[in-house]
């Protein structure tokens, strides 16, 4: 259901590598947070007319992807199975693992109701460590609790 999307989104990582930006100096050129243009140039988010049309500039887009660029997306459109690229597999390891911690957590903390990927902010950023880096990620979501009725 995301076919032209993340065929758009291939397109433009390659005209990424061409051009050697990065995530965060593209971001900078549109106003937005990294991870957020990185989701949205990647088909799962859907950008403003303006910010399309700036990132159709930025990477020599027609008129025809800047408008599938503000075309809402079918979030989530990485396939059921398991993942099998070993960095995406990590992250369902640690759902596989830690959901039910989080969740439990979370409702000790706020009550019945989860973090919206909705009303949402996330950071990446590189964690110098003797040891090797670290990559450090920071989720923030707004809490939604369950409406009783």
């Amino acid at each position: 259901m995301n076919d032209e999307k993340t065929a758009l989104g291939q397109k433009i990582l390659k005209i990424k590598k061409t051009k050697n930006l990065t995530w965060t100096e593209i971001a900078a050129r549109l106003g937005h947070a990294p991870v957020w243009v990185c989701a949205a140039c990647m088909g799962q988010m859907s950008m403003t007319p303006e910010t399309a049309e700036k990132t159709a500039a930025l990477f020599g887009l027609d008129d025809e992807e800047a408008a599938l660029l503000a075309q809402a997306p079918y979030r989530g459109s990485l396939p059921t199975a398991v993942p099998t690229d070993p960095l995406i597999y990590r992250f369902y390891e640690l759902v596989s693992v830690y959901g039910t911690t989080w969740k439990e957590m979370i409702h000790e903390e706020f009550g019945d109701g989860i973090m919206s990927a909705i009303d949402f902010d996330m950071t990446l950023e590189r964690q110098p460590d003797q040891k090797g880096d670290r990559v450090k990620i920071t989720m923030s979501g707004k809490f939604l609790p369950y409406k009783r009725y």
